[in-house]
């Protein structure tokens, strides 16, 4: 009989950073006959080393979101040098998927579980007149949009929130615990042992308090055009949460919605009373970030 502790042993962690155009997949997580980043990477790694690990990511985006840093995580026992790695798997992957680095991780890593922080970027194009090589990359917006305004709104972002009026409305939000759904860094850590078991009579409902520490818009001028980027940070995301802040600073940038109005939205803790939800096509992973000693 194997001993299972010489084959845990025999197994290293390794930590990838990829960068993806999201455009044509059904978004990260791996989904029965559908082409998602995921599926893709477990597909690559199973015809480069003989093994299929589930590469966990550090979130999962949704059907058309990109990333220019996504992170992942995995365990395989073939002995590879990174380098090697890196360069197999970017000659297996389609060309809208490429790996950025390849290394190893101390063994208790895991993308979602020990990150800290994230930041989002939302592109916009001002204007209903988009190129259509653009299209895919941006919100293209039809109304007028005054800066000020949307810059004033990213800052009531700020802090510490129940941001439960910008969280998707999933049916099953209140019995769910998804990587989409991310919470701060140290509340999931990998050492944090077994949850607590809900009540039957009393369905577990996940935290819906986040902090932001950063939410601004900038005029970001390219060769292609120019656009308004909003870029957050914060300890953790809820599913569509940037979205929803974008939508909703759309209505204030275009007049259909006051300043005054945010906090009663954050009060009203209602999805209903937000704005609605950006398309998937601005939105951008930027970066991940982990403790010093990862």
């Amino acid at each position: 009989m194997p001993d299972s502790n010489r084959l845990n042993s025999d197994l290293q962690t390794w930590l990838l950073t990829l960068s993806y155009d999201g455009a044509d997949f059904q978004g990260w997580q791996v989904q029965p006959g559908l082409r998602t980043i995921q599926g893709e990477l477990q597909a690559a790694l199973g015809r480069i080393t003989g093994e299929t690990p589930l590469p966990q990511g550090s979130g999962r985006t949704d059907a058309g979101v990109h990333a220019l840093a996504q992170v992942a995580s995995f365990q395989l026992r073939a002995p590879i040098p990174p380098e090697n790695l890196l360069r197999a798997l970017n000659r297996t992957l389609p060309a809208s998927i490429r790996i950025l680095e390849a290394r190893t991780a101390r063994s208790a890593f895991h993308a979602r579980h020990s990150a800290v922080a994230k930041t989002y970027e939302y592109r916009v194009f001002p204007g209903s007149h988009c190129s259509p090589f653009l299209a895919r990359y941006v919100y293209c917006c039809p109304w007028a949009l005054d800066f000020r305004l949307l810059q004033a709104a990213a800052l009531l972002f700020l802090g510490e929130h129940d941001f439960r009026s910008f969280a998707a409305s999933d049916p099953d939000l209140n019995n769910r615990n998804t990587e989409r759904s991310e919470s701060p860094g140290p509340e999931r850590s990998a050492y944090s042992g077994p949850e607590p078991i809900p009540s039957p009579s009393e369905p577990q409902r996940e935290s819906t308090i986040r902090t932001i520490f950063s939410s601004a818009w900038e005029q970001r001028t390219t060769e292609s055009a120019d656009q308004l980027v909003y870029s957050v940070r914060g300890n953790g995301f809820l599913h569509h949460m940037v979205r929803n802040l974008v939508g909703t600073m759309i209505d204030v940038g275009r007049g259909h919605l006051r300043l005054e109005q945010i906090p009663k939205i954050f009060a009203a803790r209602s999805r209903s009373a937000a704005g609605p939800t950006a398309p998937a096509s601005g939105l951008f992973l930027h970066s991940v970030e982990y403790p010093p000693e990862e």
